[in-house]
């Protein structure tokens, strides 16, 4: 079974990304969360192949939770889904090794992400 994390604050960027996903990996799991804390939790007992996470979340922003993934899955791919375009931004998100993908979202973001991603 091939699963992959979204996490967002927002229901509606979740379901656009889960559509995404949907229309290109149909055979995919998609695991969702609303937050950096939930997301630790829904992961406990799976192994995604990528994450999408929000960066302006309450409580744990996306780089934090970036990091928790990373410790736990060495080499998960993940995109930093995010409105906030600033250099220092993408600066952070190079720094742990994780693609910036600016808002708003698309169905080629996302493809381009999978992509990049191996999947």
């Amino acid at each position: 079974m091939t699963t992959i994390l979204i996490v967002d604050d927002s229901r509606l960027a979740r379901n656009m990304v889960a559509s995404v996903i949907t229309s290109l990996r149909p055979d995919w799991t998609i695991l969702s969360a609303a937050s950096g804390e939930e997301a630790l939790g829904v992961v406990a007992d799976a192994t995604p192949v990528a994450a999408i996470v929000d960066y302006n979340m309450p409580g744990m922003d996306g780089i934090a939770l970036a990091e928790q993934l990373k410790a736990r899955f060495d080499s998960l791919p993940i995109g930093l889904l995010t409105a906030n375009v600033q250099d220092s931004l993408k600066s952070k998100a190079a720094a742990i090794d994780i693609r910036f993908i600016a808002k708003p979202i698309t169905s080629d973001k996302i493809r381009d992400f999978l992509a990049a991603a191996g999947q």
